[in-house]
């Protein structure tokens, strides 16, 4: 009725609020209520792999922050079947239901709200993928660390490359990119999270074990390993993936040199007394430092 819409258009416009019906009560709901990503009890492989996935073995480069995934990124992203774009962030990408009505013909059809985010996560990198004409797709967001499960259940064919730094290069560059935003030890504590996250995801996943040290001290080995477990074959290419001298984004203590077709080596290791103590365990699991 024409008097409820314009009661509707009023309380939107002064309160933010609108009234709808639901189970045949009138209730007030928010206007723009945000919609929270779905609950981990929801979480669940696909029903069908072959016709609710378009992806074929994506894969994810699982790395802490600083750690040199945008190196990583643009080497793959030279090959001629990786397509390697910037970060993505789909996992931040959530659903949510307009309506009682929507819920139950998503559930008619079986899929509950983490289904449903799973389907947009997968079209939206298969568009990605499409458009770049490659065969593959690449993503390297170092916050899915601490997504590396649902990762895992939404593409139960993913593959995944745990890129590894010294864990005290990671922080002191962590906190060189934004000195203003956090102190030393801040930029400590809080890259020592994305490292753990890393951690649990190699003890829970198989995968591919890459060290930025290896990569910028001898690329042509570590790509060529990184080919063969992706089997597909390895492009001299990827070492030479630019015409010019670059500062790679995110990283600003190391360039890269591709004219003549190799990567410098990034800043010296610290021996021990270097070393935060809040960083010697993880140094230690990593192989960065000798077990007492």
């Amino acid at each position: 009725m024409n008097w409820q819409r314009t009661v509707n258009d009023a309380l939107i416009r002064f309160t933010g609020f609108r009234l709808a019906r639901a189970d045949r009560t009138l209730t007030a709901v928010t206007a723009s209520a945000p919609v929270s990503a779905a609950p981990e009890e929801l979480v669940r492989p696909p029903a069908d792999p072959q016709t609710d996935r378009l992806l074929t073995a994506p894969i994810f480069i699982l790395s802490p922050v600083r750690s040199g995934s945008t190196l990583l990124r643009a080497v793959l992203g030279a090959h001629s079947m990786l397509h390697a774009p910037h970060e993505l962030h789909v996992r931040r990408l959530t659903v949510g239901f307009g309506t009682s009505l929507s819920r139950k013909a998503m559930e008619a059809l079986g899929h509950n709200q983490a289904d449903l985010e799973h389907l947009l996560w997968d079209r939206v990198l298969h568009r990605e993928l499409v458009r770049s004409g490659k065969s593959f797709i690449v993503d390297k967001t170092p916050a899915n660390a601490f997504a590396f499960g649902r990762i895992a259940t939404c593409w139960p064919d993913a593959r995944f490359i745990f890129l590894l730094r010294h864990p005290a290069s990671i922080a002191a560059s962590w906190h060189e990119a934004s000195p203003d935003r956090r102190t030393a030890h801040e930029a400590t504590l809080d890259a020592l999270r994305y490292m753990r996250a890393v951690q649990r995801a190699r003890k829970a996943l198989a995968g591919l074990t890459v060290r930025y040290e290896d990569l910028t001290g001898d690329p042509e080995t570590e790509t060529r390993r990184v080919c063969e477990f992706l089997a597909i074959p390895w492009e001299a290419g990827m070492l030479s993936y630019g015409e010019q001298e670059v500062i790679a984004k995110g990283l600003g203590d190391w360039k890269e040199k591709i004219q003549s077709g190799t990567v410098q080596q990034g800043r010296d290791l610290p021996g021990e007394d270097g070393i935060p103590e809040e960083l010697k365990p993880i140094c230690r699991s990593w192989g960065y430092l000798a077990k007492p």
